[in-house]
């Protein structure tokens, strides 16, 4: 690579992030890259294998950017990866495994729905080498998950949590809150549920009316700002009774449970990202690269085989480096060490010391010699804390 304006001491730990696109139905409230599968007979089968040859492609094609480098986790999401077969995501593990330098305890997590799941389906994506499975549960009310979109019910929601906590040693179970007609005595009855299949990982989401999604243009009447935060009090409350402790602002563990994936990306760690859409964050010792791949399935599958997945490429400004890093910092409870500020931006303290001092002036942050951490306060008006540091 040729001279940049960074100087990187060391590379940040690498992650990889592989993306399955599709669903059985497309959620009203997704913003993400998802698409649903309309397969019928077995002619209109989900393509796994040609998927699985371009995100092979795609990965030989970016193997020089990341050559050498330990892989500390995989995150499989989608879309619903669990729409893929057990002996399909083997072989994706086998062909990653093939190709990356993993590290021994490598956490390969996948993302599961409730309407895919099969007894023993868990087990299967086990023995294929998955060490987490994150179940997106969202509500137990029948009434909620018909409101959501959802495929699955309150009975389906049960049993495939059940069978995670069976399969494996640990997942994660998502629920949202604030969702239309949802009261503080059914978030209390959702809460109450989850909390009693005692998942040692917890991830909660404010439903939010995103643009360009089906509740956008038809929006539900979702409860008020000032109840969504007594909801999400009440959540953070209750889990912490149940040994579950808010180590982010939207995720709850159990000690030793905490999703080191997720924890890369707040930490402003690197991650290659494949399959269709997916994004990708890469250090070098002189810049910073975002990436991201084509968008359609099928586009993105004949441009991968082709060698050429990428459709966008550019260098992160010194100028944006700060506020990303504090964007994602800034999420979790224990904050960031300052050192690590350097390490991972290549950039002096002194970039971000005029938002430390307005931040610690307005009761958002604490700070010590060696950290920073959000205050109660700051991690409830994170999007205002977050703001202080965007570029001039």
């Amino acid at each position: 690579m040729r001279p940049g304006p960074l100087q990187l001491a060391a590379l940040p730990p690498l992650s990889l992030y592989v993306h399955l696109p599709w669903c059985l139905r497309k959620c009203p409230y997704c913003d993400f890259n998802s698409h649903e599968w309309r397969g019928g007979g077995s002619s209109d089968a989900l393509p796994e294998q040609r998927y699985i040859d371009a995100l092979v492609a795609d990965l030989d094609a970016a193997l020089p950017l990341v050559w050498g480098r330990t892989v500390h986790t995989i995150f499989i999401g989608g879309g619903t990866p669990s729409l893929f077969s057990p002996a399909a995501i083997d072989r994706l593990i086998g062909d990653l495994r093939a190709r990356l330098k993993l590290a021994p305890d490598c956490e390969i997590s996948l993302e599961a729905n409730p309407g895919t799941f099969e007894r023993d389906r868990f087990r299967a994506y086990r023995a294929a080498g998955v060490t987490r499975l994150s179940v997106g549960v969202q509500s137990f009310n029948d009434e909620h998950l018909k409101a959501l979109g959802r495929v699955h019910d309150r009975a389906q929601a049960i049993a495939a949590v059940e069978e995670a906590a069976a399969a494996f040693d640990t997942f994660n179970l998502d629920l949202m809150y604030a969702l239309p007609g949802q009261t503080l005595e059914g978030l209390d009855a959702d809460l109450s549920q989850a909390l009693a299949l005692a998942p040692p990982h917890l991830s909660v989401y404010h439903l939010t009316i995103e643009p360009n999604t089906y509740f956008a243009k038809f929006p539900p009447t979702i409860p008020e700002d000032d109840a969504a935060y007594e909801m999400l009090d009440r959540i953070t409350e209750r889990t912490a009774v149940n040994g579950l402790q808010r180590y982010e602002i939207s995720a709850y563990a159990r000690t030793g449970h905490a999703c080191a994936h997720n924890l890369n990306y707040w930490q402003f760690g690197d991650y290659l990202g494949i399959g269709a859409g997916a994004h990708s964050k890469l250090s070098f010792a002189h810049r910073v690269v975002r990436q991201v791949r084509f968008r359609e399935p099928r586009l993105y599958m004949d441009n991968a085989i082709a060698g050429r997945a990428v459709a966008q490429s550019e260098e992160v400004g010194i100028a944006a480096l700060p506020f990303e890093y504090m964007l994602n910092a800034l999420r979790l409870k224990d904050g960031f060490r300052l050192a690590e500020f350097g390490e991972r931006t290549g950039l002096a303290i002194t970039s971000i010391q005029r938002g430390l001092e307005e931040a610690e002036r307005k009761g958002l942050i604490e700070r010590d010699l060696a950290r920073v951490w959000p205050t109660t306060r700051g991690f409830d008006f994170l999007s205002d804390l977050q703001s202080i540091f965007l570029p001039d």
